[in-house]
This record gives C-alpha cells, sequence and structure tokens, in this order.
C-alpha cells in the first residue's frame, strides 16, 4: 500500500452537519479516520468552509440549465460575523478528532505509517480579517494551508462558479487585501492554495508569491471545459513555479461532457492525472480528492478505496509515490517554515 497525502476535503463539514464523530467509521459520506486508514491516506488537507447556511445542502442544487450545458450562480459573499465563529467550530472538531499536522516532521512521521493527520486548511479566506488583524491566530491554532477563495467573491479575491461549459477569464484580479494576504502567507510560511480561484486572480499570485503554486483540488481544462478547472496556460505557471495540481475525484469536473455519472471509469481521472504529467511533469501532479465536497465515481465513493486509482495508472512504484506524496512533501518543504 503506497501512502497517500490527500490535497482536499470536507469531513470537517458533515461532522459538523451531523454531530459525528470523525474517529470512528461512518456509514455515510467519504472519510473519517478508519477510513483514512483502509486506504492508506497518510494524511489529508481538512477544509474549514463557511457555507451560507447551517442546512446540508450542496449549493449546486441550484444548478440552471442553459441552451448548451449548466451553471449555478454565485453566492453571496459571506460576512465574517457569520464567517468567523462556524470556522472556529469546524476547527474545534479537528482539535477534537484528528492529529493535527504543523510540521514537516509530523507529516513525515504520518508518511512513515504513525496516525494519520489533518493539515488545517482554510477553503475561502472569510474568517480571515481583511485588515489580517486575525491571521497570526489562525496559524497559532494550526492553520498550515490557506485557500483565498471559493467559488463566490470574498474581500481577498473572486471564484469562479460551477459552470459547464465555461472557462476562468471571469470577474477582477485580487484586491489590494488579497495582496497583502498573498505576501503575509508567505512571509510566514503558510500554503496559498489556487483552487476556486479565477484567472486574473490566479495570475496575480502568481506574479506575486515567491512560494510554488498549488491548486489542491482541480483538473485539466483541456479535458473538461469548466472554470474551476485549469488551462494550459496555468498549469504550465503551476510547473514553472515548482507548485503542484491535486487531481480531483468529482465525475462532473472530469468528464468531458459535464454529466453526473457514478458509474465513471477511474480512467477518466486518471487521464487527467497523466495529461497533467505529461504538459508540465510528473512532479508537479498528486492528488486531490475533494471527499465529502464532490460526487466521486463509485469506484472510488470513499476513502477506503484510495488505492484503486493508483492501479489504473500503469506507473512504476517510484512515479506512484512520488504522485501519492512525494510531491506534497517536496511543496510542503519549500512553502512551510517550522
Amino acid at each position: 500500500m503506497i501512502p497517500v497525502i490527500d490535497g482536499h476535503n470536507d469531513a470537517l463539514l458533515r461532522a459538523w452537519r451531523s454531530g459525528e464523530s470523525l474517529r470512528e467509521r461512518g456509514d455515510d459520506g467519504h472519510l473519517d479516520v478508519p477510513r483514512m486508514r483502509e486506504g492508506g491516506i497518510a494524511a489529508g488537507f481538512f477544509a474549514i468552509y463557511v457555507p451560507e447556511d447551517d442546512y446540508a445542502s450542496d449549493p449546486r442544487a441550484n444548478v440552471v440549465a442553459t441552451d448548451d450545458g449548466w451553471e449555478v450562480p454565485f453566492d453571496d459573499p459571506v460576512p465574517i460575523e457569520r464567517a468567523s465563529p462556524v470556522a472556529h467550530e469546524l476547527a474545534a472538531i479537528a482539535d477534537r478528532d484528528l492529529m493535527l499536522v504543523r510540521t514537516i516532521a509530523d507529516l513525515e512521521h504520518c508518511v512513515a505509517g504513525d496516525e494519520p493527520g489533518a493539515i488545517l486548511h482554510l477553503e475561502g479566506a472569510e474568517p480571515i480579517e481583511p485588515g489580517l488583524d486575525n491571521l497570526d491566530g489562525w496559524i497559532e491554532r494550526g492553520l498550515r494551508s490557506l485557500g483565498i477563495v471559493w467559488s463566490r467573491p470574498n474581500a481577498f479575491a473572486c471564484g469562479v462558479p460551477f459552470q459547464y461549459p465555461g472557462a476562468p477569464d471571469m470577474g477582477p484580479g485580487l484586491t489590494d487585501a488579497g495582496r497583502d494576504l498573498v505576501r503575509a502567507c508567505n512571509e510566514r510560511g503558510v500554503m496559498l492554495d489556487l483552487a476556486h480561484l479565477n484567472e486574473r486572480g490566479f495570475f496575480d499570485v502568481a506574479s506575486l508569491s515567491e512560494a510554488p503554486l498549488v491548486v489542491s483540488h482541480a483538473a485539466a481544462h483541456a479535458l473538461a471545459p469548466m472554470p474551476r478547472n485549469l488551462t494550459d496556460a496555468e498549469l504550465d505557471a503551476v510547473g514553472d513555479s515548482g507548485g503542484l495540481v491535486g487531481v480531483v475525484f468529482d465525475t462532473v469536473m472530469t468528464r468531458s461532457d459535464g454529466e453526473l455519472v457514478f458509474d465513471t471509469a477511474l480512467d477518466v481521472i486518471a487521464g487527467h492525472i497523466e495529461y497533467i504529467a505529461e504538459r508540465i511533469g510528473l512532479d508537479h501532479v498528486a492528488l486531490g480528492s475533494d471527499f465529502d465536497g464532490c460526487f466521486p465515481p463509485a469506484a472510488l465513493d470513499d476513502a477506503s478505496k484510495m488505492q484503486a486509482l493508483l492501479g489504473v495508472l500503469g506507473w512504476d512504484d517510484d512515479e506512484l509515490a512520488k504522485l501519492a506524496h512525494g510531491n506534497w512533501l517536496r511543496v510542503l518543504r519549500a512553502t512551510w517554515r517550522d
């Protein structure tokens, strides 16, 4: 079994809504600690994502049919008065149920076979004050990764809506607060995640950031044309920076037709992995499941099945080890400051 560092999951949100413990194997959802062990997931980025309301509804349920595809309109910005308390409640679940990874040494112990670890990640910077006054407090709490946006605008940047077909060239770039956030995260060794960010914001970060560019959960726009996926120009920028892309497991985001089909073959996801590896190099592709936040295919519908994807690639063990954990370790060693 090859140890995996998984670039993204939304298990904290599921636990917040259900009240369940992530230390126990659940019957619902995709990921918990027992299923991480079964699937060889040594560590994962656990997202703190603040929804617009407390109900267990996926915003993509609001899909609007168009003449040639579909779209989900932007959500309204979430005010910090809601974002901050909800984010701290989600972080408290991580403190209760998970072993937080704070250093490279912690992460290396996880890969070596110790207790599965959790890297604390903000998916959307709404809980951060625009003046960044509380950023250091979040870092002290264990924050090691920050996604500037989710698929909605905030004080720092603009995300892309879910849409098929579509491209990420919509909306403005980083705000002044967003530029300050990029610099502050670089100075403090917090990984910046460009998932959900629009094209202008992406290239604003690329021009400012001194760290490798990371997109934790996305796919190749050339194979599945929707705004959440990365154009070849964006992929090239990631490769040039020494960064990586975590390939998402979502059937909708990886199928060329944008359809939700649960019996989608794992070859579809593998095709995105191979496309990115061929375009920018094997050192720049990794895994970013989006468990509990996406619609994975039946053959990969919970964390216990993680190894199944590795089995369809036909790569040798050294190549699979880079994909599964080595590339994440390399990028985080270049980014974090213990």
